[in-house]
């Protein structure tokens, strides 16, 4: 039975990461799950698609159904949900490594209480997005995530080497969207912290920062909901 979608979608952007490709064994398992039962799926080099009145359609899978499928199809290798498409992480390398960790402890010292420094776990930012972004700084404790991941944070930060495009692109336009008000990228390659900030509506009906710097190995920048606290850029980067 064909049932049609689920409202629709965000626009998908240029990514730097590679949409996950699926066998012809994984797909008739996801087929029959019941998170799929009413949607008229088929499988096409690769990729599933999805009947549609002007021909099939690469299927964009909505956040209820990515968790349906994590643990069996998602959680090692990496990958995640973006705007609907199931997105392959890269392996992470040893600068990535430590600037993540880095990156995690800095924030521990600029955030010490009332706010909990997430590492590589989930937001549940929109129906068709779960990302999991290297840092995220949220309100609260992390007692009060027991039931359900955080919706938004005060601060976001990608740790970018080889996906450092879709960071400053695509990503960017995701957390602005949903209103992220701080984002930075440790940009390893050019040893410098990206800053976006001022997220609000663009003509095509998308988002983006409306504010960008860079700042260098010796400069320091405190967050928006921390503007007393001094992050020194050196801090994060390996």
């Amino acid at each position: 039975m064909t049932t049609a979608a689920p409202a629709t979608p965000p626009p998908v952007r240029r990514t730097g990461r590679t949409p996950r490709t699926w066998t012809a064994d994984e797909f008739a398992v996801l087929a029959q799950l019941p998170a799929f039962a009413d949607r008229a799926l088929s499988l096409a080099a690769g990729t599933i698609v999805e009947d549609h009145p002007d021909g099939p359609r690469p299927v964009r899978f909505t956040r209820a159904e990515y968790e349906a499928i994590y643990y069996r199809f998602c959680h090692r290798p990496r990958v995640r949900l973006i705007r609907g498409v199931l997105v392959q992480e890269p392996p992470m390398n040893p600068p990535h490594a430590t600037a993540l960790h880095k990156t995690t402890k800095a924030l521990e010292r600029a955030f010490p209480t009332g706010h909990y420094v997430r590492a590589q776990q989930p937001l549940d930012l929109e129906p068709f997005s779960k990302p999991f972004p290297d840092v995220a700084v949220v309100a609260g404790r992390y007692e009060d995530y027991a039931a359900a991941h955080p919706t938004t944070a005060v601060l976001v930060v990608e740790v970018s080497d080889q996906t450092l495009f879709e960071d400053i692109t695509s990503q960017a336009e995701l957390y602005a969207s949903a209103g992220i008000a701080d984002y930075w990228v440790v940009d390893i390659p050019n040893r410098q912290l990206r800053v976006f900030r001022d997220p609000g509506p663009i003509p095509d009906g998308g988002a983006a920062y409306r504010s960008e710097r860079a700042f260098g190995p010796g400069e320091s920048v405190a967050p928006l909901a921390a503007p007393g606290a001094a992050v020194a850029v050196a801090d994060l980067l390996p």
